[in-house]
């Protein structure tokens, strides 16, 4: 469904008035029952805040302002890497009081646009529709029609639709609770008049505070009319306030994810059985089954397939590549026309070229695997470079550590590694060496040679096998 845009007027335009943001995130969340401040609680592997952030941003605001207060400097400590201005609320006295903290630091002639910490989904075509929708000097307000509105704050209007005021639930009649439209607690209002209207709010409501809210009632006071939009979709302005809520707007998350991919050229087997913990690029005709969790900055190329219980991070997949089920692939850069797995662990600065087969129960780590080359069964390689064209046999692994430093294992193009053989780095094995299944390396293997290293087969003719005492 489409947000419903207002009809055009004659106000001023939004983009006259530079925009500040106001973020408030200073709630306790002690429904969350956690050490962790609430906007820090993650969502699809990343703070609550940060969501809010992001959407804030491509708004390309003149300035962010937080309002933090619960958890400390923890919450500033968390995002040092973001340019926002931190205000404190020290006594948490509600949303009135912690927009008045930060008021001082606006700036006549801006237009400030309420968000909050908590409410992570907003997107940003709602906001430059709520944006329009005030035009440069009136208010808007973004409601929404809750299937469930207890607990919400009601949005009131008059017999022509016009809205007059918002009650809290706490404060409402009988009456007034029956109403569906809800206040979400987005709103836009220019500097200047939400400085005024911040300095008139008092507290005498049922629960000690000032609000937010109640400067919709003294705008419609002073004959400034107040713009809503009507939210088209009500899991855009859910709120956390606990981890059942936290766990629902999850799911919204990961089923819009799963929408885009779809759009975008990508089969996921069930939809709803994949999780997206971060961005995500698919190219045409990937297929992503079920019980796949991607996180981080995954870019999967045309037709890759990845099979069922895959974690895939922070990776780069390359076109027509196939990642067979139950696979951990973390930081690796995977070529074109790959083969991988079951049951295989890529590590971090793995970088494997075209074609390349890794199989089950294989593990790479800080290794780069040329082109045609294979690893099919049972095998560790890690630290080492490895040309093209080489077969690494079962049981291979590199020993690469030596209790304090890790050394690198170099094999050439087309080398033969036997099965069970163990490369003990720094090691360097030439082109076309075969490797005799079951030995141990520790010296360099010429080029174009077979290289043998086991003790000698001994047989005891007149051994027999102990029993225990008494049989």
């Amino acid at each position: 469904m489409a947000i419903r845009k207002p009809a055009k007027r004659r106000s001023s335009s939004p983009k006259t008035r530079p925009l500040a943001v106001v973020i408030l995130a200073a709630g306790a969340g002690k429904r969350m029952r956690s050490a962790v401040p609430k906007v820090l609680q993650p969502l699809a592997g990343r703070p609550l805040l940060q969501y809010v952030l992001d959407t804030a941003r491509s708004l390309d605001p003149a300035a962010v302002h937080v309002v933090y207060g619960h958890g400390g400097e923890a919450v500033p400590a968390a995002f040092a890497h973001e340019a926002v201005t931190w205000t404190l609320q020290a006594d948490r006295l509600g949303t009135g009081h912690a927009v008045m903290q930060v008021a001082p630091k606006l700036s006549a002639g801006q237009r400030v646009l309420i968000l909050y910490a908590d409410v992570p989904l907003l997107t940003t075509a709602t906001l430059q529709s709520l944006l329009e929708a005030a035009g440069g000097d009136e208010v808007g307000l973004l409601t929404v029609n809750a299937r469930d509105p207890a607990g919400y704050g009601r949005v009131l209007r008059d017999t022509k639709g016009r809205v007059r005021a918002i009650v809290e639930d706490q404060d409402a009649t009988a009456k007034q609770r029956r109403v569906c439209e809800c206040n979400t607690g987005v709103m836009t209002l220019p500097a200047e008049r939400l400085t005024r209207w911040l300095r008139r709010l008092d507290n005498r409501n049922a629960q000690g505070e000032f609000y937010l809210t109640d400067v919709i009632g003294l705008a419609v006071r002073d004959r400034v009319a107040v713009r809503p939009l009507l939210a088209a979709d009500e899991a855009e302005v859910q709120g956390v306030n606990d981890r059942v809520q936290l766990a629902a707007v999850e799911g919204a998350w990961r089923a819009r994810q799963a929408r885009r991919l779809m759009l975008e050229g990508a089969t996921l087997i069930d939809p709803a059985r994949v999780d997206i913990r971060g961005s995500v690029t698919v190219g045409r005709d990937v297929v992503i089954d079920v019980n796949v969790v991607l996180e981080g900055r995954v870019e999967l190329g045309d037709g890759a397939r990845i099979g069922p219980n895959c974690l895939i991070s922070n990776t780069q997949i390359g076109a027509g590549t196939r990642v067979f089920g139950h696979c951990v692939i973390d930081g690796a850069t995977i070529g074109p026309d790959c083969n991988i797995g079951p049951f295989a662990r890529l590590r971090p600065h793995s970088v494997l070229a075209e074609g390349v087969h890794i199989g089950n129960f294989v593990e790479v780590k800080n290794s780069r695997i040329g082109a045609g080359s294979k690893a099919n069964h049972l095998s560790y390689l890690g630290d080492a470079t490895i040309g093209a064209g080489v077969n690494i046999g079962a049981g291979t692994i590199t020993c690469n550590y030596d209790g304090a430093n890790k050394w690198t294992t170099t094999i050439e193009d087309r080398a033969f590694i036997g099965s069970g053989s163990m490369l003990v780095a720094p090691v360097h094995i030439g082109a076309d060496a075969t490797i005799g299944a079951g030995s141990t390396i520790s010296r360099a293997a010429p080029a174009g040679q077979l290289t043998v290293a086991r003790s000698r087969q001994v047989s005891v003719p007149a051994w027999k096998r102990p029993v225990k005492r008494g049989t």
